[in-house]
């Protein structure tokens, strides 16, 4: 590991959502400022949206560490929920008891929560709900998040609301039927992309939290992470932890903007020009239309003499005129996700990805991973790469984000240099990796089979039927057959097994069989008929 090459006491661009990390930026504080201002003052609605990974999660377990000792708070991440089971869920998280044959009575819930808010409220307390991730609220919870809002005193409301989601929840409460609910809304915050300056103060905050002394990426550098991230706090910590663990393989204690680059390429599958490059031959462009435009002012049809009229000469039989037929483009990708309708559902993408297992899938039982864990499937949720799922070598489903419209998931069925194959419902299509990385930012699903379920990281010390299996799939692996009997304690020998596989294979070397080393051994050793991603070949043409 890198740590104490640098000097740090841990990972510093891990992307899971630790307060300690929150950048409080001009815009990270507003969005914080107006949450607080949600839980102190009474009434209304407060929005808060913004695109994938600019922290709006972090940004909430900030505000659940800062919230004040009389504030209750029902945190609601998953809101892919009936109005009935959105009422449970309140109750579940706020410690009601309910009966058991009152859970399926709407109306006793809500009669449960009005008393239990009216007893809050006699004792000084406020309930706050916070609802992540509110553009996959259906309309029908929504109209009852609205109901919630006529429970009040005469001077007071009891509960108040936060709702949190990709801008697509804007679109979603500027519905003409849920103007009432819009009109509730007491503040609205977006948050944005971070500055080129907030970027590298972003880069900075996060590594001397992390422990660092010293500065380890240069300005140039941090400029670089700036080009090549947008400024998305979620895509700078993958590629600044990719550009660390780049710096030490190669003995460098300075981070530079090429390794950035190289970095942020292993992230998006792809090669990417320096930041720089862009605006030169944007220059060397202008200075070349210029220059035609002085030649064609110099030598045009006003800088010539009049020629006397030549004689006319005999007509020759004009050759028939050769006419191109041109190519029709083939849709972008925004577009094919402007008209996939129900193309691009979870149902469909499951359905899709199942099948490549030989599974099946029923529309409107449960969720998709249930319906694989009941066939002997694990389903594994990641925020990866190309890079990462092209050496994982299995098919997996992309959650896409489009400005404006409900999330897309789609399969990943294969993956070249410079393109991807995707399935679009029952529609393969190929899609240059360049416009894919407009869209997703690394949420994916994918599936595999456990030699041993459940899954569970496999350490030194451990015993049972998990390590016998990891030790044979090893062995198997370095072109060992495995004896009749093998031990199934995780020795030192096991260790050392585990760590060749994850130096052959560049995964972090620590000798402990962590989720990602079990999925990559699994495709190493992919069983008979189990999918692959195919491998594609670089693109001849304009990908379509």
């Amino acid at each position: 590991m890198y740590l104490a090459f640098f000097g740090i006491a841990e990972k510093p661009f891990a992307i899971t959502p630790d307060p300690r990390y929150l950048y409080l930026g001009a815009r990270h504080a507003d969005a914080l400022a107006h949450l607080v201002y949600g839980i102190n003052d009474a009434g209304g609605f407060i929005q808060l949206t913004g695109e994938v990974g600019t922290g709006k999660t972090t940004t909430i377990r900030s505000l659940l560490a800062r919230a004040p000792k009389d504030a209750e708070i029902a945190l609601i991440i998953n809101p892919r929920l009936s109005p009935l089971e959105f009422l449970q869920t309140i109750c579940e998280e706020l410690g009601i008891g309910i009966a058991e044959d009152e859970t399926g009575n709407a109306k006793e819930l809500v009669d449960q929560l009005n008393r239990y808010l009216l007893r809050a409220h006699a004792a000084g307390r406020r309930v706050v709900l916070i609802v992540d991730e509110a553009q996959n609220l259906t309309v029908e919870v929504l109209e009852q998040v609205r109901l919630l809002t006529n429970l009040e005193t005469e001077s007071q409301k009891l509960l108040q609301i936060i709702l949190i989601g990709q801008p697509e929840l804007r679109e979603l409460l500027d519905r003409n039927d849920l103007r009432q609910l819009a009109q509730r809304i007491t503040a609205r915050y977006h948050l944005q992309p971070l500055e080129r300056e907030e970027t590298a103060a972003y880069v900075r905050h996060r590594l001397r939290v992390a422990g660092a002394t010293s500065e380890i990426f240069t300005a140039a550098a941090l400029r670089e992470v700036h080009h090549c991230s947008g400024g998305v706090p979620r895509v700078i910590n993958v590629i600044c932890d990719r550009a660390l663990l780049a710096a030490y393989t190669e003995d460098q204690h300075e981070v530079r903007p090429a390794l950035v680059r190289r970095a942020a390429g292993e992230v998006f599958g792809q090669r990417l020009a320096p930041s720089w490059l862009v605006p030169l031959i944007a220059g060397l462009c202008l200075l070349l239309i210029l220059g035609l435009v002085a030649a064609f002012w110099r030598h045009g049809p006003w800088a010539r003499r009049t020629a006397p009229a030549a004689l006319p000469t005999p007509a020759r039989s004009a050759a028939p005129p050769v006419v191109a037929v041109a190519r029709p483009a083939a849709p972008t990708l925004a577009q094919r996700l402007a008209g996939a309708g129900d193309a691009t559902s979870a149902d469909r993408a499951f359905a899709a990805l199942l099948k490549q297992w030989n599974a099946s899938y029923t529309p409107g039982a449960t969720d998709g991973c249930t319906q694989a864990a009941a066939q002997g499937l694990d389903c594994v949720t990641l925020r990866s790469s190309l890079a990462q799922l092209r050496q994982l070598g299995r098919p997996a489903i992309l959650m896409l984000g489009q400005a404006g419209n409900a999330p897309h998931q789609v399969v990943l069925t294969g993956v070249g240099p410079d393109r991807v194959q995707l399935l679009i419902g029952d529609q393969q299509v190929t899609v240059n990796i360049a416009e894919l990385t407009q869209y997703w930012y690394g949420d994916c699903v994918l599936l595999w089979h456990p030699a041993t379920p459940p899954v569970a990281e496999l350490r030194p010390g451990m015993r049972g039927p998990a390590v016998r299996s990891l030790r044979a799939q090893l062995l198997r692996a370095s072109g060992v057959t495995p004896a009749a009997t093998i031990s199934a304690t995780f020795d030192a020998d096991l260790s050392q097994l585990v760590e060749g596989f994850q130096r052959e294979h560049h995964l972090v070397v620590d000798g402990v069989a962590d989720m990602e080393t079990q999925l990559l051994l699994d495709a190493v050793l992919a069983e008979p008929g189990t999918p692959l991603l195919q491998v594609m070949a670089p693109s001849t043409a304009g990908a379509g």
